[in-house]
């Protein structure tokens, strides 16, 4: 079943520099790099077009200066891009009000920076509640509200604590409880792990994978770890540049990279536990059914012995056991070696 466009840019641009009004209309929106030089401009976000699916996690991955995290601001409007759209439920950001953008913040965005930005004279729960009493709700309800999500987030005992009393991961805790606080529709999340040692950076994408089990939003997370974007997106977008490289699964970019730079991001994926059968098998069209055969989603980590030592083509089944392919030990060497 097709999801439905929860938010989407289309032919986004964020240009700094000086006279860079009518700069883009007076290129066709089509500069090249040279004319940017020439015009004094930098182009931080460079015609960017995506969509970000009702209930999946997008994630916007790219090194150190590739626009990842200030297309994210674009796209909350933290930032005014230079021209394009940014769709937020049928709605373009670009032209609404302030005060129609400050309530479709407070009310149906919610935001996770790197930093925290945590009020270190409010206790835990004052913290999580603090989003309701600039919305000017009444204390107990608010703080009603605070309670469930500190449960929800793995932090009941807490909530009179003080930021300084909460070490990294929980204080991130309270972050994402805080954003989540009002419901909201879409969550932005700029590199909320980043700043975190490994062992409490993998609890908290664990966490963050069972809320998402459990609310199953909309959400657009940025990172710089590959190895973070599969475990954590159902589709990644490669940045470079300002541009975006390339949009799929992790598996489609590890088996058809759309250019050198992809190629070259995607070099060390671990393609045993990323890539099907389904990707790699020869097809076939026949009405042949088969038992304890290798389903079509079956991963190459789980398949590889069985082909290998097989001695001859191992047939692929979709859910109802119907033979939609072969694969042998040559096609599973190509892709892991």
């Amino acid at each position: 079943m097709n999801r439905a466009v929860k938010v989407s840019c289309k032919n986004l641009w964020l240009l700094f520099g000086k006279k860079n009004a009518g700069f883009l209309a007076s290129h066709n929106y089509a500069p090249t790099d040279e004319a940017l030089a020439e015009a004094g401009l930098t182009a931080a976000v460079r015609d960017v077009s995506l969509d970000v699916l009702e209930g999946e996690i997008l994630v916007v991955m790219g090194l150190s200066g590739s626009g990842k995290s200030t297309l994210i601001r674009c796209l909350t409007r933290l930032i005014k891009p230079t021209a394009g759209q940014v769709i937020f439920d049928g709605v373009d950001l670009l032209k609404v009000s302030s005060r129609q953008l400050t309530d479709i913040r407070r009310h149906k965005m919610g935001m996770v920076f790197q930093h925290f930005g945590l009020l270190p004279h409010r206790t835990v729960l004052e913290n999580i509640a603090f989003p309701l009493e600039l919305q000017g709700i009444k204390k107990e309800v608010r703080l009603n509200t605070a309670r469930a999500l500190i449960e929800t987030v793995g932090l009941s005992g807490r909530e009179d604590d003080f930021p300084r009393q909460l070490s990294g991961g929980q204080q991130q805790r309270v972050g994402i409880a805080r954003s989540l606080v009002d419901e909201p529709e879409v969550w932005f999340l700029d590199e909320p792990f980043s700043a975190l040692d490994p062992l409490i950076r993998r609890e908290m994408q664990d966490e963050f994978l069972r809320l998402q089990e459990k609310l199953n939003k909309s959400i657009v997370f940025v990172s710089h770890d590959f190895d973070e974007a599969i475990r954590l997106g159902n589709r990644i977008a490669i940045m470079k540049d300002g541009r975006v490289s390339q949009i799929g699964t992790a598996e489609e970019l590890v088996t058809a990279p759309a250019n050198d730079y992809v190629e070259q991001f995607v070099r060390h994926a671990p393609k045993a536990r990323l890539v099907t059968a389904r990707k790699i098998m020869t097809p076939f069209d026949g009405d042949v059914h088969a038992q304890d055969a290798i389903k079509s989603t079956d991963l190459l980590q789980d398949i590889a012995a069985r082909v290998i030592n097989a001695q001859q083509p191992q047939p692929v089944t979709d859910e109802t056991d119907l033979v939609v392919g072969y694969v042998d030990k040559e096609q599973i060497a190509r892709v892991l070696f």
